[in-house]
């Protein structure tokens, strides 16, 4: 999984766990007899219990550990996990980098079990006490929970699982994603955004990408159809007989008659405002991969005045049933396209349509 956070400083940091294993040694040997020393100045050496002892890395747990620890990527820091019990125990701290690290990556994503990463929703994620120096540290496994969300973000709910869809049963099948979009944290103070990225290998019919206020008891979607090119805004105004009331605008090209889209598409989440992106596919695709173009991107079409409550959900939708091939490639903070700041302006400059539709009772029968 292609997330930024965890590979940020790999590069700069890839021999540290080298030097904390060499600062870490002393702790983990035995106390009784040690016969570890110090060198005091060239040619002379002094006991370890010597008044002139140099300080080592477990007098550091409570300060400049964790400044430096907080550089570290994800792969860096389980090879630190590994050099000894008492890094082990502070990366797990409630101030730990593990949680530091999570809530970085994860910030403005939650999932429906587990809430949002520093704010479990359900057992709290307890594990065994952490004991270091004699103080509990922990109640909450943070690298457990930072694995799992690792894991989980980037997949479907059931009836799917995973982060690939390779067949869909029944027309009109919706794939909901596991993650959620919190609009109360990626609001206009949010440095960053939220950006889904989903790969189409095999599609025999049409398929869209969705955000839906549903968890909120709302009703209504802002979609974005790679084949048309279109952005559609959706509103349920009545359940029987059924009326819908939406809008829809054109950002893009439609794909030429009886192409189906083959390619990547996005969806960008940024200070309260919504971006679609697509690249298309050139000709066959053969032996698993397939010759892309360039990206395109909508912008940015829509706010989010639209939608009820604090959280919105990713979908896929599927008009017909069949074979796919569909894969969630990447759940990131960053674009492919850069699509500048969302404002009032551009928003009331977007030149949407209006539509509404109906379906009598003897149609749904």
């Amino acid at each position: 999984m292609a997330w930024a956070a965890m590979k940020a400083h790999h590069g700069a940091f890839g021999k540290v766990a080298h030097a904390f294993q060499a600062a870490a040694r002393p702790l983990y040997q035995s106390s009784g007899g040690s016969c570890r020393q110090v060198r005091i100045e060239q040619g002379t050496t002094a006991p370890a219990d010597s008044e002139q002892d140099y300080p080592f890395l477990a007098e550091l747990a409570e300060g400049p550990y964790f400044v430096i620890a907080l550089m570290l990527d994800a792969a860096a820091l389980c090879q630190t996990d590994i050099t000894c019990r008492t890094l082990y125990a502070m990366n797990r701290a409630p101030i730990g980098p593990w949680r530091a690290l999570g809530a970085q990556t994860f910030d403005g994503l939650e999932l429906e079990q587990d809430g949002l990463f520093e704010q479990p929703a359900s057992s709290l994620d307890e594990r065994d006490d952490i004991i270091l120096m004699g103080r509990k540290l922990a109640r909450i496994d943070w690298k457990g929970r930072f694995r799992r969300f690792c894991d989980d973000v980037p997949t479907f709910c059931a009836p799917f699982h995973g982060p690939q869809i390779t067949s869909v049963a029944h027309p009109d099948e919706v794939a909901y994603f596991r993650c959620r979009l919190c609009t109360d944290i990626l609001d206009e103070g949010c440095q960053h955004g939220v950006y889904l990225e989903v790969e189409v290998m095999l599609n025999p019919d049409n398929l869209s990408m969705a955000v839906v206020d549903f968890e909120a008891g709302g009703c209504s979607s802002v979609t974005f159809s790679p084949d048309t090119g279109a952005v559609i805004r959706e509103r349920k105004v009545r359940e029987a007989p059924r009326k819908v009331e939406g809008a829809y605008i054109q950002p893009l090209s439609t794909l030429p008659p009886g192409r189906r889209f083959h390619g990547i598409m996005g969806l960008y989440l940024y200070s309260g405002s919504l971006a679609f992106f697509r690249r298309c596919a050139n000709g066959l695709i053969e032996g698993g991969s397939m010759e892309l173009g360039p990206w395109e991107t909508t912008g940015f079409v829509s706010d989010l005045s639209w939608a009820e409550g604090r959280r919105l959900t990713p979908s896929l939708a599927f008009r017909g049933e069949g074979e796919y091939s569909v894969k969630i490639l990447r759940v990131d903070k960053q674009p492919p396209l850069s699509v500048g700041r969302p404002s009032t302006e551009l928003h009331n400059s977007v030149g949407w349509s209006g539509f509404d539709w109906e379906v009598g009772e003897h149609d749904e029968a």
